[in-house]
Parts: structure tokens; sequence; C-alpha cells
């Protein structure tokens, strides 16, 4: 693959993660998702604004986001092993930053979902699923049943993708380096879309 086609692969993985249905979708329903919640136009607050339908399809269309440029490049032969860690952050990155709302985007759950299931066939998804289930689950008996919170929340998503980073590593072999690598990054994006929640719950530890 040439650097121009590979840039081109990339901007266009950046173009669809910047598609913000959840956002258009909220609008259709006569509702700014951006107003409630902690106000990040993502399918979560869909959810909260317009109800359970709307937040599925929120999700569905978030996630499909990812894994349809992905999924097409994966099938096209012209990129593999680290060559897609660059376009499938593009995904992630177009929704962080999405220029359809001047750059001020969501967190990327949903995409990350979408990349993830392009890249290992849903295995990934799933076991990423599995570990914030377990998280949430160990986060409800610390805190004795009490309702969770969005620190803990944003908390276990990020914990939860370097863990899921981290059996990619030990039961994935040599040959899932490229895929722990974009794990990584991952990682940081999420850490960092996550940043206000991780800093407010550094800040109770502290003070406590």
């Amino acid at each position: 693959m040439t650097i121009l086609t590979y840039a081109a692969w990339t901007a266009f993985c950046f173009l669809c993660g910047s598609l913000m249905f959840s956002y258009w979708i909220g609008l259709f329903a006569n509702k700014n998702v951006r107003e409630h919640g902690d106000g990040n136009p993502g399918a979560l607050n869909l959810w909260k604004a317009a109800g359970f339908g709307y937040g599925l399809a929120g999700i569905a269309f978030d996630s499909l986001k990812g894994y349809v440029p992905v999924l097409l490049l994966v099938h096209s032969g012209q990129a593999a092993g680290y060559g897609l860690v660059l376009p499938s952050a593009a995904a992630l990155l177009g929704h962080m930053f999405s220029p359809f709302l001047r750059g001020k985007g969501g967190k990327a759950i949903a995409v990350t979902f979408g990349v993830w299931s392009a890249l290992t066939g849903f295995a990934a998804t799933l076991a990423y699923a599995v570990i914030l289930a377990l998280l949430l689950l160990g986060g409800r008996l610390i805190r004795s049943g009490k309702p969770s919170t969005p620190r803990a929340d944003g908390f276990q998503v990020v914990l939860g993708m370097l863990l899921l980073t981290v059996c990619v590593l030990v039961f994935g072999g040599s040959d899932a380096l490229p895929l722990a690598a974009f794990g990584l990054v991952n990682f940081l994006l999420l850490a960092y879309a996550h940043r206000r929640e991780l800093r407010a719950l550094i800040r109770i530890k502290r003070l406590g």
C-alpha cells in the first residue's frame, strides 16, 4: 500500500468515526443530548434524554461507524498487523474530536466496541464486555450495593481497556503484539476522554 492510499484509509476511518449519530438521533427526537447527563454527545446521554429505543439506536450506529470502515480495511488486504493501528485509532479520534461538533465529540466507548469487533471478529469485544461486567460487579460489592458514580464508571472503562490489553499480550502470543499496541493506544485515548472523571476520583482519594 502506498503512503497516499494509507492516508486515504486513515482519513476515511476518521470521517466515519466523526459522524455523530447519537447527537443527530437526539435532535430527531427533539432532544439535545449535550444538555443531559455529563453533556457527552454519546449514546448513554441519548438513552437518558430520549429513552431506551433511541439509546439502543445510538449504540448500534456508534458501534457501526467504528466497525464498518475498519472491517473494510481488514478485508481489503491492504493493511495488516501494525498497519491497522493508526486507521483504527483514527476512528476513535474522529468521534472524540468530531469536526461536525467543532472538535467536541464523545468518549468513544461504543466506537471502541465496534473497532475491536472488526479487528478480532468480536472475540475481544466479548472479552471487554466480560471484563467491564466483572468490574461493575466488583464495584457494587465494594460500595455495598450503592449506585455507581460517573467517576467510578469512567475508571472502570479505562481500567477495563488496560486489562484487555494485558489479556491480549498474555494469551495472544507474538502474533497479537499489533493488537496489544492498539489496545495501549485505545487505553490512552479512553483515559484522555475520561480525564475529568479520573481527576475527580484522584482528588477524592487524596482528600480521603
